[in-house]
């Protein structure tokens, strides 16, 4: 297994990152939550309005609210599940038109099994793997780990007998989940061998148990169906809605509202939580980053009045020393100017004022007679 030392250098500086610039970036991420809950606010309060004007039938009832000419109308309809093979009439369609799961014999409409690989991920004592047998294997797993199968199946109303009314259920070409049932989960674990053993030295994957499920849409379950119903030859058939985010669903009506109400609140009140946290957070940096900008801004401005007064100070000096200098009273270094700069703690007066100054910035400043450490230099001026 990995180790949790990367993992919380991550975290450091996966915080370091959100922090910088005075919580700039937390604060722009909150604002990028926000403007998305309110984004989803509108769709999801126009979702539910059309959800709680849906009228909410049985399916004996269903041909009394359809218009006749084949327009689309949004409706719930409370049914049971049967395979569309049931209501043909031939007993040979009854046995092709239903599926029945592998494991559990139960009959469905559909039946989606999944097999999955779990890996063991660990670096080993040498780390790395070949690069050809990962692809050939992430292959295999992604070909083999899905089968769906369906049949045509209709809702019908599950105290009739004989079936009169029914109503197809059209699920080619939605993206909305489907209330399928687990009916089947067994994890069977991989016996370690010598080979696994290599594989984990090396830091390759190697799996360690296979995970088979099934889950089916079984035959005589009620559900609801939320989608555009209109009548196909004769017969309704309902398909689902891109606008609402049901189709198929163990809930009914009442309980799609609440569900799709609770969404909406939840939308809302996060937007103005997350946009009120994003306005503080951006407020408090934007001030942060100003005044430091302001610091910063007076700090040069000293800095450049510094360095004019020293020039200032230095053309002074120059014209001062313009004349002849006795050669007792020569700066050391120059041998140009006058002697004006006296260190500390030594004492010793034997620089120019220029001259004291590039001294003094020194990484370790000395005093050119003694050679003992100077910490600063005083200007001496002849009265």
């Amino acid at each position: 297994m990995s180790s949790p030392v990367p993992d919380n250098v991550f975290v450091s500086q996966l915080s370091r990152f959100v922090l910088s610039w005075d919580g700039a970036v937390l604060g722009v991420s909150l604002a990028c939550a926000a403007v998305h809950s309110v984004l989803n606010f509108p769709s999801t309060s126009s979702s539910l309005s059309k959800l709680r004007d849906a009228p909410a039938v049985k399916v004996s009832d269903l041909r009394s609210i359809l218009p006749l000419d084949q327009s689309d109308k949004l409706v719930v309809v409370r049914g049971t599940v049967e395979a569309k093979s049931a209501v043909d009439g031939t007993w040979t369609s009854l046995q092709s038109g239903v599926l029945v799961s592998k494991e559990t014999n139960h009959r469905a409409v559909i039946v989606d099994s999944t097999k999955a690989c779990i890996v063991q991920e660990w670096k080993g004592l040498i780390g790395w793997s070949s690069d050809l047998r990962a692809i050939i294997w992430r292959y295999w797993r992604e070909h083999e780990s899905n089968l769906v199968r369906k049949v045509p199946f209709v809702l019908v109303d599950g105290d009739q007998w004989p079936i009169r009314d029914i109503v197809v259920v059209n699920v080619e070409g939605t993206r909305h989940p489907l209330p399928l049932t687990i009916a089947y989960h067994h994890l069977q674990p991989v016996h370690a061998s010598p080979y696994s053993f290599l594989e984990a030295l090396f830091g390759t994957n190697y799996p360690v148990a296979f995970l088979n499920v099934e889950k089916i849409l079984p035959v005589g379950k009620e559900i609801s169906a939320v989608g555009l119903c209109s009548l196909r030859n004769g017969v309704p058939e309902i398909k689902s809605c891109k606008d609402l985010p049901y189709f198929l669903s163990e809930m009914s009506k009442d309980e799609m509202v609440a569900d799709l109400a609770s969404r909406a609140r939840m939308l809302f009140w996060v937007g103005i939580v997350l946009g009120s946290m994003s306005i503080g957070v951006l407020g408090y940096a934007v001030v942060r980053n100003w005044n430091r900008w302001k610091v910063e801004r007076q700090q040069r401005q000293l800095q450049q009045s510094s360095r004019d007064a020293d020039s200032n100070a230095e053309a002074q000096i120059e014209d001062e020393d313009a004349g002849d200098v006795p050669e007792g009273q020569l700066c050391v270094i120059c041998l140009t100017r006058r002697r004006r700069s006296a260190f500390i703690p030594c004492g010793h007066r034997v620089c120019c004022h220029p001259c004291s100054i590039s001294i003094e910035r020194d990484i370790a400043p000395k005093c050119p007679v003694c050679r003992q450490e100077i910490r600063t230099s005083l200007r001496i001026y002849d009265s």
